[in-house]
C-alpha cells in the first residue's frame, strides 16, 4: 500500500472524510508509473482497509456517546435522591442524634455483639444484642457511657457459637444523601459527613424524618 494511501485512510477515518480519501486515491491512480502500474487487489485492500478503520472509528464514537447518555440518565434520575436517606452498610455520620442499626447476625449463633469503631478504626462501643435480626439504636456513647465526638462511625456484629467467635458481619445504616455523582465504579452516592457509597449498595431509601 502506497505512503499516500496510507496517510488519507488515516487522516480520512479520523474526520469521516471518505471524499477526501477517494480524491486521494484517484490521484495515486493517475500519477501512477504507466509500466509499474499498482495492482488492482492493491487498491481493493486500500478500500478495505478504509472502510474498516471508518467503521471502528464510528463505532468508538457511538459507545462513547451512549456510554455519556446512560450516565446522564443516571445522574438524572439519582438527583431525586439527594437530601433522602439512604439506607447501606457504608459507615455513618453521628453528630448528637442516635443512629438507627440493622443488624443480620450470623444464623448459628447463640450470642451476638454490637461493635462500633470510630473512623480510625479503633472500637468505642460493645454491647450484647438478640441474636435475630433485629434494628437497633446506638445512642452515641461509648463503652464507659461516656458521649462520643462528632464523626464517621462503622457499626458490625460479631457472632459467637459456644463461647467460638463466628467472625462479624456487617450492620446497615441510613445516612442523608448530599450529592449524587459518577466515579471509577459507576454511579456513587456521597452521604452527610463525607461516606460514600455506590448506588448499587443502598438497599432501601426513605424521606428524612
Amino acid at each position: 500500500m502506497s505512503f499516500v494511501a496510507v496517510n488519507a485512510i488515516k487522516g480520512a477515518a479520523s474526520n469521516r472524510d471518505r471524499s477526501t480519501f477517494l480524491k486521494m486515491l484517484t490521484a495515486q491512480m493517475r500519477n501512477q508509473d504507466p509500466l509499474n502500474p499498482v495492482d488492482s487487489s492493491d487498491y481493493a485492500v486500500q478500500l478495505a482497509t478504509f472502510s474498516s478503520v471508518e467503521q471502528q472509528v464510528l463505532t468508538n464514537e457511538l459507545l462513547t456517546s451512549v456510554q455519556g447518555q446512560l450516565n446522564t440518565m443516571g445522574i438524572s434520575q439519582l438527583a431525586g435522591w439527594v437530601g433522602m436517606q439512604a439506607k447501606s452498610e457504608s459507615p455513618a455520620h453521628f453528630s448528637g442524634d442516635p443512629i438507627q442499626i440493622s443488624t443480620a447476625p450470623a444464623g448459628l449463633a447463640d450470642s451476638v455483639q454490637i461493635v462500633v469503631r470510630d473512623q480510625a478504626g479503633a472500637e468505642v462501643y460493645r454491647q450484647a444484642i438478640g441474636t435475630g435480626a433485629s434494628s437497633l439504636e446506638w445512642g452515641g456513647i461509648n463503652t464507659t457511657g461516656a458521649r462520643v465526638q462528632d464523626g464517621l462511625y462503622t457499626f458490625r456484629t460479631e457472632s459467637f457459637a459456644n463461647g467460638a467467635s463466628l467472625g462479624e458481619q456487617p450492620a446497615s445504616t441510613y445516612g442523608q444523601v448530599i450529592e449524587a455523582r459518577t466515579g471509577s465504579d459507576g454511579l456513587v452516592l456521597v452521604l452527610n459527613g463525607g461516606a460514600t457509597v455506590p448506588a448499587s449498595d443502598v438497599t432501601a431509601l426513605r424521606a428524612p424524618s
